[in-house]
């Protein structure tokens, strides 16, 4: 340590009073707020001081002085390490309280808005086994706790397959258990970790770029169809054996799956958006169904991965849209065209566009799979489509519906939708505070009718959230 630069303290009995938007608590000590990881609202602890800035600190919490009674027992054994489900330590009702006031903090403190009571927060009947996608990387890194590192013990193995440990690139917590997605998902990862251990089937070294197995994708739908995705990365026969004979073995292990398919990416990264898929059994594709319509799901579709609950979420976006029939509707952002398929019956045509075609693709196949005629799906990037001239040869929109990324609209995107005045806009958002900032623009025009938000991801900091917006100041 630098002669100049002074020891970080440990604060003693601070007491947490909330959550942060990013899952972490948050206290207060002489006027500087503190962000904590892995503690409850109520709990007082005993914070070591990790980080200190001008106007912030962050610390871990090494002993607890006092627990809250809005605390729970964690039931995941990787609860603390993984970065997942950062609130596993809360009582759900206090979670969906909390990301209730996320949601209305944002709007007031980002957007500085006036708008009505939140309507109280759509919870997940279900907590856990709620996904219908997960995704695992592969090291021969395995991430060790501190008790492993003081044992100084020399591992013959360290090959891991699980999540990525926050803050660290390349490291992967080895995990048999996660409570996410129904037993399957762990029947076939750990299958998987067990064929190539007893195979020397290697595992991927991100920092030296080389190895065979990289990363696996778990898909399994309320209909029960199921897909295997395996990223390889194999640059030579010996290795490509061993990736074919993996596959080889789960058609054999698990004959039930619907879609097995592969990828040899040998990029930087894991993104597989540009790379060919390969199906080596069955299906290239996976079903699922929401209230009677029918959606296809192949390798790259993005698709809402809480179906249970997205059902919830879009029947708000229909009630929030109040179609009468008539109406011709903007989707923007529409992905795989679900929304625009959802609402597609209750009016006279949807326009859908989305920036990754390969996704409007899939929304013109889902419209056709579901009879649906009066859609129309254009790719491109959003301030560029959504132009007067696009308007004028496809007609002004009577309503609007947003669903962007987590960085939110463009400021030109927003500008046309001020200029072209719908009557009612439905924004939906996965990131409060992007939204704050869109509806304060949007507001110069229009008025907040209701806000409705929509817990996706228990045990986690994520939250859904749909406004309403009318023409007109009120």
């Amino acid at each position: 340590m630098s002669k100049n630069k002074k020891p970080l303290p440990l604060l003693e009995n601070v007491e947490i009073h909330g959550i942060s938007s990013e899952g972490k608590g948050v206290a207060r000590v002489n006027d500087i707020i503190v962000f904590v990881p892995f503690v409850a609202p109520g709990d007082v602890v005993n914070v070591q001081v990790t980080r200190r800035k001008h106007r912030y600190m962050e610390g871990t919490a090494v002993s607890f002085v006092k627990y809250s009674d809005k605390r729970t027992t964690p039931r995941c054994k990787y609860f603390g390490f993984c970065g997942g489900c950062k609130f596993q330590e809360i009582k759900y009702s206090e979670q969906l309280a909390w990301k209730q006031q996320i949601v209305d903090d944002a709007l007031k403190r980002i957007g500085h808005l006036t708008y009505p009571a939140l309507s109280p927060i759509i919870g997940c009947e279900k907590t856990t086994e709620y996904r219908s996608k997960l995704e695992f990387g592969f090291s021969e890194k395995r991430w060790l706790t501190r008790e492993e590192i003081a044992e100084q013990k020399v591992y013959a193995n360290k090959n891991a397959v699980g999540f990525h440990v926050p803050g660290a690139f390349d490291k992967i917590i080895d995990i048999d258990e996660c409570l996410l997605m129904d037993g399957w998902q762990n029947d076939v990862r750990n299958d998987i970790r067990s064929f190539a251990y007893e195979n020397g089937i290697t595992f991927f070294n991100i920092r030296e770029k080389q190895g065979c197995l990289r990363n696996l994708m778990l898909r399994k739908t309320t209909l029960g169809e199921t897909m295997i995705l395996l990223q390889f990365h194999y640059t030579n026969d010996a290795e490509e054996n061993m990736a074919k004979s993996l596959l080889r073995h789960l058609t054999d292990k698990f004959p039930d799956t619907t879609s097995i398919v592969y990828v040899n990416n040998l990029k930087l990264n894991d993104t597989f958006g540009d790379q060919e898929v390969n199906v080596w059994y069955g299906r290239e594709y996976i079903m699922e169904e929401m209230r009677g319509l029918k959606f296809k799901i192949g390798p790259k579709s993005f698709f809402q991965t809480n179906t249970p609950q997205a059902i919830n979420l879009y029947d708000v976006v229909r009630r929030f849209a109040a179609l009468t029939g008539s109406e011709t509707v903007y989707d923007l952002y529409t992905g795989t065209g679900s929304i625009a398929i959802y609402v597609a019956a209750q009016c006279s045509k949807v326009i859908g566009i989305e920036y990754v075609s390969e996704a409007i693709d899939d929304a013109r196949e889902n419209a056709a799979l579901n009879n649906i005629g009066n859609t129309e799906f254009i790719a491109g990037d959003m301030k560029d489509v959504l132009t007067a001239d696009f308007i004028e040869a496809h007609g002004r929109p009577d309503v609007v519906i947003a669903d962007p990324p987590r960085a939110g609209m463009h400021k030109d995107v927003i500008d046309t939708i001020l200029n072209v005045k719908p009557r009612r806009i439905v924004y939906v958002s996965c990131n409060p505070a992007t939204q704050a900032r869109d509806l304060a623009l949007l507001c110069e025009e229009y008025h907040i009718a209701a806000v409705q938000p929509v817990d996706m991801f228990p045990m986690t900091q994520h939250i859904e959230n749909v406004c309403l917006l009318e023409y007109g100041k009120q």
